[in-house]
């Protein structure tokens, strides 16, 4: 799943610590110099003494923690997305999260998810999931998805194809050099089968 012509992007991510707010503060950048080699340099800011108690308060309300990320294309153009997870998950995996960024055939950036797969499945944190947290900043890993293109029928060279055969025959090009009764069989058996089924019936009648 290689594209047709390689081009990198980088995406901002900002973060929403705030279960009743829709601002969002910085955390990093994520720079793809290749889409194709999906190699990623990801450059992120600790979380503060404050940061860290917000995103603690949403565990203990089993809250959502929200990232925004922002696309930006080289030659300018703009896509954003947002993303959401428990916070619970993230202080479970010690702030280890997978950034899965997936492309169309072209290149464009068509979703992009943040997940823990390292965090257990429970649904609610323990104290000690929130109080034991010795990790101030997001370690995270950038997967690219690229997505897979289905076959398609060649209908233009059928229908070119078909449109020379018909160009031919308007042309008188196409000969057909079957014999005559290869030709002509469809006539000639009705035919042959009147005229026995007429000699039979006339034989009878003389009788």
């Amino acid at each position: 799943g290689f594209l047709e012509h390689d081009s990198w992007i980088t995406v901002e991510l900002q973060q929403s610590l705030s279960s009743d707010s829709d601002s969002f503060t910085f955390r990093g950048n994520v720079t793809i110099p290749s889409l194709n080699s999906g190699l990623a340099n990801v450059v992120q800011e600790p979380l503060t003494e404050a940061e860290l108690d917000q995103l603690k308060n949403l565990a203990r309300q089993n809250k959502f923690y929200r990232l925004k990320a922002t696309v930006v294309y080289s030659y300018g153009a703009k896509s954003q997305f947002i993303t959401s997870n428990k916070a619970c998950r993230i202080l479970q995996a010690h702030l280890k999260d997978v950034l899965w960024i997936s492309l169309d055939p072209s290149g464009f950036v068509t979703g992009i998810t943040d997940s823990q797969d390292n965090a257990p499945g429970t649904v609610k944190c323990t104290q000690d999931d929130i109080y034991q947290l010795a990790e101030t900043q997001f370690s995270t890993d950038v997967l690219i998805r690229h997505a897979e293109l289905a076959p398609v029928p060649d209908t233009a060279s059928f229908i070119q194809k078909v449109e020379r055969e018909r160009e031919a025959r308007e042309r008188g090009e196409v000969r057909d050099n079957r014999g005559f009764f290869a030709k002509y069989w469809m006539y000639i058996v009705p035919v042959v089968l009147l005229v026995f089924i007429s000699g039979a019936t006339n034989q009878d009648g003389g009788k």
